[in-house]
């Protein structure tokens, strides 16, 4: 079956919506999600949006603390417009109805977390990310223009490649028509034509044995992209959050927001120590890459599992009103976190690179465009300062809906595309090599590819993962297509570009840390 929309929106987190919101002003949206609405990575954001809103703060601070974090890899472009433009993205979500938690004044109250240099971190108690995408559902659900296609899988984007036409990094003009599209409940795989195509895919971490990432998170839009020949960037930059509550076996991790340590947590060791002060004179605040690493360290030298975050010195019920979800959280594994030591863990938690795309999301691939974690917008540079994501998602969703919008009427469906062929394949009896396969990507990933590099491990994670990728291949081949094989053929493609980017950077830099090269080359800026 073949279905046409102006704008086939893919993903359905807050880069995905509020691409669709404003696109549906333009033409016929289709928005894609492989579970549900509800289910996203921005759902799981406990933290907050970033945006410069008080007096004592301006874009020049806010600007530096991104680059100096970004560890000289930022695209100041990049930096300067989703900065500048944040203010009145956080003024378009409010007047969609998200509630970020204000003082008695009715001023926003703002929190700070990690290498920022002033409160600007507007939350909604510890769910900032809830608020936002139960928000922007009732949006959604009120917008006629709007078609949501729940439990629809993307398997992979249309080019000319489907046309029969061989596609090479190297051909000229390659382009996106739509998607193949795997609908779960009836298992029929329909094609969706579009004439923009916006994936908003989300993150990677199921390429990791453990994460604070959904499920979900198979890197698909990324894959679909390095598959179809486009610009794949700075895949190496895997960021680890410092602070993931550890309670082995549950997945995925719960985060340990970072704001309760620009609200005064401190990292101590499992004998009580407080240690951050070793490795920067910001100690417990210092950016992510610096507190992964050094946790990553204290655990290695002492042989332990985890180190402790006290915040047992604050005012109790102060505590529990702004951080109620941890608290409920805690308690139900037996801590109180105004009473007990709070155990954690760096854990798995966003990509930093992704899709290459312009200042205005537009990917390599003309009529297709990314925004949110599954894109490289150089914004991060080589490690994402706290709560700048969910900023990155909505401002780069705005600029792709405003390019897309005056192309629209120039472009038309690419009727040629023709319906998937699943000719010679049958129902796969063995799920067991899939399982496996996709355990033994996240084992292979999770001991060689983590916080600390070499040469010796990533080439190792490359020899096996080689062995994987053939042998997926060749079941996919012959396989009746399942989301289960899509997925795993995802994190393989994921878990390649990662080791690969790694072992092109001769140099330690941000989330990136080889023993073989533990020195930063000179700043390469954009």
């Amino acid at each position: 079956m073949t279905r046409r929309f102006d704008f086939l929106v893919i993903g359905g987190g807050m880069a995905g919506i509020s691409f669709a919101l404003k696109a549906a002003k333009h033409g016929s949206v289709a928005l894609l999600c492989k579970t549900t609405l509800s289910e996203s990575n921005t759902s799981y954001a406990q933290g907050g949006i970033a945006s410069v809103i008080s007096e004592s703060d301006s874009f020049e601070k806010h600007i530096e603390d991104t680059l100096i974090s970004g560890d000289g890899h930022c695209n100041l472009a990049a930096v300067e417009k989703v900065i500048k433009n944040a203010p009145s993205q956080i003024e378009e979500l409010c007047n969609w109805g998200v509630e970020f938690d204000r003082d008695e004044q009715g001023k926003f109250d703002l929190h700070r977390e990690g290498g920022h240099s002033e409160h600007r971190i507007l939350h909604h108690k510890d769910r900032s990310g809830q608020e936002i995408q139960e928000s922007l559902i009732r949006q959604v659900k009120s917008n006629s223009q709007i078609q949501v296609y729940e439990h629809y899988f993307a398997i992979e984007i249309l080019t000319q490649h489907h046309l029969g036409q061989i596609v090479t990094q190297h051909t000229p003009n390659i382009e996106c028509y739509g998607a193949y599209v795997l609908s779960q409940r009836t298992n029929n795989i329909h094609t969706f034509l579009s004439k923009v195509t916006m994936l908003a895919t989300g993150g990677i971490g199921s390429v990791y044995l453990t994460t604070t990432n959904p499920e979900i998170s198979t890197g698909d839009g990324i894959a679909m992209v390095h598959r179809a020949r486009g610009a794949i960037k700075d895949m190496e930059f895997v960021q680890f959050h410092p602070t993931a509550l550890y309670h082995p076996g549950e997945q995925p991790t719960f985060l340990i927001t970072e704001a309760i340590r620009g609200y005064g947590a401190v990292l101590r060791t499992q004998s009580g120590k407080e240690f951050m002060h070793k490795y920067d004179e910001r100690g417990s605040l210092a950016p992510r890459d610096i507190v992964a690493r050094a946790i990553d360290n204290e655990m290695k030298m002492r042989g332990h599992d985890f180190v402790y975050l006290d915040v047992r010195h604050k005012n109790a019920e102060e505590t529990k009103e702004h951080f109620p979800t941890i608290y409920k959280k805690c308690l139900e594994i037996g801590i109180d976190i105004t009473t007990d030591l709070i155990p954690v863990v760096p854990t798995q938690h966003y990509l930093c690179g992704g899709i290459a795309v312009d200042l205005n999301g537009r990917s390599s691939i003309s009529r297709l465009y990314a925004a949110g974690e599954c894109s490289c917008t150089g914004l991060h540079g080589a490690n994402r300062l706290a709560s700048n994501s969910l900023t990155e998602a909505i401002v780069y969703a705005d600029a792709a809906v405003k390019e897309a919008a005056t192309l629209l009427s120039t472009l038309t469906f690419n009727e040629s595309i023709p319906e998937w062929n699943d000719e010679g394949t049958s129902l796969t009896e063995e799920m067991v090599l899939i399982t496996q396969s996709f355990r033994e990507v996240e084992q292979i990933m999770s001991t060689y590819v983590g916080i600390v590099r070499s040469n010796l491990r990533l080439k190792r994670a490359m020899t096996r993962l080689e062995i994987l990728y053939r042998e997926t291949e060749l079941l996919f081949e012959k396989s009746v297509v399942s989301r289960e094989i899509c997925e795993l053929r995802n994190v393989i493609s994921v878990a390649y570009l990662i080791i690969k980017h790694a072992l092109l950077r001769k140099e330690s830099r941000g989330l990136h840390y080889t023993v073989d090269y533990p020195e930063r080359m000179k700043n390469d800026i954009n």
